[in-house]
């Protein structure tokens, strides 16, 4: 399979469930891969390797694979280790992302890189700034997601709504581009697109069912105030 023509223009969804919730088991994920699947995502995002080897017998579309980790002397937490990434590539992981930030880590991006490519699949960069793509395509990496806007000190100030700049930034470095952040409408996703988006992944909105309950909730009780 051509991985990214069969993303291109389409729909991944992220399959992440709140942390130690009540839908946070591999069978859930797996269940959510396969209900997602069957409404049009042409991609997936799952996080953890029991998670990812519950999901991939399930489905045949790609998988974006991560590992996710609260380290004590770094703020990544975006597959931040040589050993995560040959963990996620022997369960069954089409790509790999990684926080390709620019700030302290364990092992850095370009050894992660290097580990993606060597295990076989395609690296995705988890950014935050066009400067973060740019070293991400020099180091290897196949795909530039703007999934860390809004998450790191330096762009605090984006942490609202669709980044369409850095979209548009990641589109004129000739990339394959991943929307991703905030895509919490249908109407956002075919912006994202517009704004140059090779395709778009849409989690929280989709997955996260705690916190769209708290959205209407929320909504609910402001209205009655």
């Amino acid at each position: 399979m051509d991985v990214l023509k069969h993303l291109r223009g389409g729909l991944v969804v992220s399959c992440q469930p709140v942390d130690d919730g009540p839908l946070d088991r591999p069978d859930i994920v797996a269940a959510m891969a396969q209900a997602a699947v069957a409404g049009g995502a042409q991609g997936l995002r799952i996080e953890g390797v029991d998670n990812l080897k519950a999901v991939r017998p399930t489905v045949s579309v790609p998988i974006i694979a991560i590992l996710k980790r609260d380290l004590a002397d770094s703020p990544v937490r975006i597959t931040p280790y040589v050993a995560d990434v040959k963990a996620l590539a022997e369960a069954g992981a089409d790509i790999i992302a990684y926080d390709a930030t620019d700030r302290p880590r364990p092992e850095t991006s370009a050894v992660i890189v290097q580990a993606i490519r060597e295990a076989g699949v395609l690296a995705m960069a988890d950014c935050s700034t066009r400067a973060d793509g740019e070293r991400a395509l020099r180091e290897g990496a196949s795909i530039l997601g703007t999934t860390l806007s809004g998450y790191t000190d330096e762009t605090a100030d984006r942490a609202d709504g669709l980044d369409t700049d850095l979209i548009r930034a990641f589109r004129a470095l000739d990339s394959f581009v991943m929307a991703e952040g905030r895509v919490n409408t249908p109407a956002l996703a075919a912006q994202a697109l517009q704004a140059g988006a090779d395709a778009v992944t849409v989690g929280t909105a989709l997955t996260r069912l705690e916190i769209m309950t708290g959205w209407f909730a929320t909504e609910i009780r402001q209205a009655l105030r």
